[in-house]
């Protein structure tokens, strides 16, 4: 069962309360019902998920027909891509049951979160069947995500009022980091500290503390981007394609850019909320803003909703020769054509730029119709987020963490204000038509020139309120929010692709910043470094980054070029560099922790294998995937899995059962969709290592992991020479297994000799019968295999597919 660091399976505790979290009651099973639910399940705590009872059935009938519609949400939801629980385990914890006959349930649980439709009278009627069976004391909260929270608590008691509050996660639950935290005037202050520090420490969240206004933080900032971007794009002349390849990962955002997340989302959930907007935000500077274009207005008339309705901004459609394609609309005559394919220079020169600071100077720079747009769009964001501070947020921090957390954007609004810099955009701004708020200029004129600063690696924000600079960090928080970029000035060594700093507490910290993580001669040259570093003046190493993933592996460009060129000694150079650089992170004097996060794919997951401890996002995919390029894992990644089946062999058990599972999670190339699915395939060990609700607080987990291990006396392991290898009898079961996997045409040719490689080296080799040999050994095996397969030419195939962008060919 999933179990994040530091939270009992069965309790959840508050902090400075008499209050623990054993249980919690989801009410209404929908999109955000079922998926909420399976967020709590999925951090180990039961879930008991209501919704109406099905319609023609009757009290007394079976409660698989008086619970088909909750039973078919929570079906839906657990079967959707990506999957909204951690762990298939976490469904055991989910309980169903309807509101007429299992009410009185909610009566076991300590929260009551509600989920229904957007109406108030009808959360009104819900409360009240809530108020005849919560227990005093029991916490309820309403996950609306515009309703105003004071309206909903009229004609409560004082309890229940005193403990309600809003609680508004983002869809997908799991995957987005925002919760938002609504208190009323009534509510606990008491309570509401307890929810911030739960939502952060065991639900993962980036918990914003939010005024009762029209669309709270990050609905009411997003909600006027994704309109100003409308009226950016009327301005400028660009269609849906040329913005949506503006809006997307270029500049830190979501793949699906702006039209595409549109059509997702359901363009009548924006107007809904756009129109709430503009009704509710009467005194808003730039109401006029908040209002659909006109075109927008005819597609919700014609109901081309997006998805929903097969189209909106875009529409599926096939070509000539039955491929399918997207159609995108025209604002002007709102037919489909096919997409304008327009170049931009601007976006020639940012978009091979791994850095999203660096890309996003670049298009702003631009002298281009997409900088004309960006800028446009920017200016308006940014004038916009000053008015909403301190009124919506009370300062520039609140606003850009709801804003990146709820839209899972890289950057905030007045983080990438002050990348162009503060003053000169403000001066372009106000010439532009765009005025900010008055408490810009004012903090301009008192010789403040960001929004943002460090103070010995520590984050502060400006707050308009006080005029002063505040910190980012509870004083809880200050230790576990690390930041490497952060100790800049703590910066002890570097070269072109890494960087080694000083983290405080005699922890120093190793980062690199390749395309996708990948590691290379310089990065193992940092991660050499760094360990020798550590070792003559610190208590140890945190290896980790900051980019959107963690490592997708080893440099397979590298590989290829001189497998290409047939430079046979380089290449076994290289491979035995790598493993000796894995060896190195084991076989350290001092503790190092490895904190991977997002894909930690091949060389990254071998790393992990070797590190004394992970400490995990609980959003890692890692796994050992060489296999997709026509090879085994050469990095120290076979010997490891070899070396944890000889001790997974207990007297009694058939011990090629326990060689072929480990055999399989490589051939297979098997990739966890979660941290805890890591742990079932065998990549991370019960007991050693953790997994980090808050990937804000994985670096800071990481650093204090090291301190323990040193304090607790950490000693030099020494290096193996007892692993059990069983030789051609465990050889023959393994190869019978792959003959059956490619007669039956589940394995191509090609992957079957690579297969057979592999089950070569994970018996040992010649050896014929059980016998123990050494890691020296198995790596001389592992690295003689990979040098032989990376030279074949359907693994150059394989490889060169992969580098072009696409999925490993099957050869």
């Amino acid at each position: 069962m999933f179990q994040p660091v530091r939270l009992p399976r069965e309790v959840g505790k508050f902090p400075n309360m008499k209050l623990s979290i054993h249980k919690v009651a989801i009410l209404g099973s929908g999109i955000m019902g079922s998926r909420i639910a399976s967020l709590f399940a999925g951090i180990g705590i039961p879930v008991i998920l209501l919704d109406r009872a099905a319609q023609d059935t009757v009290a007394g009938e079976a409660s698989s027909k008086r619970n088909a519609l909750v039973n078919d949400a929570l079906k839906k939801a657990l079967t959707a891509t990506p999957s909204p629980i951690y762990s298939k385990d976490g469904v055991k914890l989910i309980r169903t049951g309807n509101f007429e006959d299992d009410m009185s349930l909610i009566a076991q649980c300590d929260w009551i979160i509600e989920a229904i439709v957007e109406r108030p009278d009808a959360k009104a009627a819900l409360y009240e069947q809530v108020e005849k069976f919560r227990k005093p004391g029991s916490i309820v909260s309403t996950n609306t995500s515009g309703i105003p929270i004071h309206l909903l608590i009229k004609g409560r008691s004082e309890d229940f009022q005193q403990h309600f509050c809003g609680t508004h996660f983002f869809n997908p639950p799991r995957y987005l980091q925002l919760l938002e935290i609504i208190p009323t005037k009534y509510t606990d202050p008491k309570l509401v500290s307890a929810l911030m520090h739960f939502g952060d420490l065991h639900l993962g969240k980036t918990t914003i503390l939010c005024k009762d206004t029209p669309g709270f933080v990050a609905n009411r900032i997003g909600t006027h981007a994704f309109l100003s971007t409308l009226h950016a794009m009327e301005k400028t002349g660009l269609s849906i394609d040329e913005v949506d390849a503006l809006t997307g990962q270029l500049i830190g955002r979501s793949k699906s850019a702006t039209f595409r997340t549109a059509d997702i989302v359901g363009l009548d959930t924006l107007a809904f909320v756009a129109k709430g907007l503009h009704q509710f935000c009467i005194d808003d500077e730039s109401r006029d803003q908040l209002m659909l274009p006109a075109w927008v207005e005819k597609m919700l008339q014609q109901q081309w909703l997006g998805d929903k309705t097969r189209q909106g901004f875009y529409r599926k459609s096939t070509d000539a020769s039955g491929k399918k394609i997207f159609l995108s609309i025209q604002p002007d005559s709102l037919e489909y054509t096919l997409p304008r394919r327009t170049r931009f220079a601007a976006v020639d020169a940012a978009k091979n730029n791994e850095d999203i600071r660096e890309r996003i100077k670049i298009l702003l720079s631009s002298d281009d119709k997409a900088g004309d747009f960006l800028r446009d769009l920017f200016y308006r964001m940014f004038a916009y987020a000053s008015h909403r501070v301190p009124g919506v947020a009370d300062n520039v921090h609140t606003l850009d963490a709801a804003i990146k957390a709820g839209f899972g954007w890289e950057l905030g609004i007045f983080e990438t204000w002050d990348l162009m810099g503060l003053e000169t955009t403000l001066e372009k701004m106000k010439a532009s038509g765009h005025l900010p708020a008055s408490w810009v200029e004012d903090m301009v004129s008192k010789g403040h020139g960001s929004f943002y600063k460090l103070n010995i690696g520590k984050p502060f924000a400006y707050a308009p309120a006080l005029s002063e600079y505040i910190p980012t960090q509870t004083p809880q928080q200050e230790r576990a929010f690390l930041v490497m970029r952060n100790f800049a000035e703590q910066k002890i060594w570097e070269n072109s692709a890494a960087r080694v700093y000083h983290l405080g507490d005699e922890v120093i910290g190793l980062e690199w910043y390749t395309k996708m993580g990948s590691i290379g001669a310089e990065v193992l040259e940092g991660m050499q470094t760094a360990i020798g570093i550590a070792e003559k003046k610190f208590k140890g190493l945190v290896i980790a980054n900051e980019g959107p993933h963690f490592s997708a592996g080893a440099n397979v460009g590298m590989i290829l070029m001189l497998a290409m060129e047939k430079k046979h000694e380089q290449l076994e150079q290289a491979i035995k560099i790598f493993q000796d650089t894995m060896m190195r992170v084991r076989y350290s004097g001092v503790p190092v922790v490895i904190a991977p996060h997002g894909l930690s794919l091949g060389g990254a997951c071998e790393m992990s294998l070797h590190a004394d401890r992970i400490c995990a996002s609980a959003e890692t995919y890692m796994g050992l995937v060489e296999m997709g390029i026509g090879v085994i894992p050469g990095g120290g990644g076979t010997k490891e899995f070899v070396l944890r089946a000889s001790d997974e062999m207990h007297e009694g058990e058939p011990e090629t059962i326990t060689l072929k599972n480990r055999f399989e999670t490589i051939a297979l190339a098997k990739v966890s969709t979660s941290a805890e699915e890591a742990f079932e395939n065998g990549i991370f060990r019960e007991g050693r290592d953790l997994v980090i609700m808050n990937p804000n607080r994985r670096m800071g987990e990481a650093k204090q992991s090291v301190v323990s291990l040193f304090e607790e006396g950490y000693r030099k392991p020494q290096e193996r020479t007892d692993i059990k290898v069983l030789g051609k009898s465990g050889l023959g079961t393994l190869l019978a297994g792959i003959h059956i996997m490619e007669a039956s045409g589940y394995a191509t040719g090609h992957e079957a000799k690579v297969a057979r490689k592999l089950a070569y080296v994970m018996c040992g080799g010649e050896i014929s019968e059980p016998a123990f040999v050494s890691e020296q050994y198995l790596l001389a095996l592992e690295r003689e295999a990979f040098l032989s397969l990376c030279t074949e030419p359907k693994s150059m195939e394989r490889m060169q597919s992969v580098l072009k962008g696409g999925k490993p060919i099957r050869n």
